[in-house]
């Protein structure tokens, strides 16, 4: 199953980026022994719309249009689900044993995600209650997606 990160913003060149491209480098790896492969992230320039609103939809527009025919939408959104590192890796072992082609990961700019691309999704998943700036939240779910695969290998990684 193929994996995309698609992201409203850019990364800086430096730590936040290094830090990404490791746990994104170690998740592409070990995903191609368990059908979770190939793994990619693509950065979408903000909207310059005129207000929040407008900003969201566009963007949500502009995701959409990234996502592969016959993926999965997983949005990143502060309203959504709280899961467990482990309840996470179940969910990503389902969409994978349920023989969907792909599973998009969507993450909005400061303004959030658009109605478009949460309505329809399959997961709306919640990093947890603080807000996370756009970049650092990329990090956690390139982390959190390794972190998935190694529970699912049985990989010691996870000690949880």
């Amino acid at each position: 199953m193929r994996l995309l990160i698609a992201a409203v913003g850019k990364l800086k060149q430096g730590p936040e980026r290094e830090l990404s491209t490791h746990y994104l480098g170690r998740a592409e790896a070990l995903g191609r022994s368990l059908s979770l492969s190939p793994l990619s992230s693509i950065e979408l320039a903000e909207s310059r719309a005129a207000n929040a609103a407008l900003r969201r939809d566009a963007e949500a527009q502009a995701l959409l249009a990234k996502v592969p025919s016959g993926s999965k939408r997983v949005c990143l959104d502060p309203g959504g689900k709280t899961l467990s590192s482990e309840d996470f890796a179940q969910v990503l072992g389902r969409l994978r044993d349920g023989g969907a082609s792909g599973a998009a990961f969507l993450i909005g700019g400061p303004d959030g995600l658009g109605r478009a691309a949460l309505d329809g999704a399959e997961l709306s998943l919640s990093l947890g209650p603080m807000i996370l700036p756009h970049g650092l939240a990329r990090i956690v779910l390139a982390e959190q997606l390794y972190r998935a695969m190694t529970i699912l290998a049985g990989h010691p990684y996870h000690r949880g």
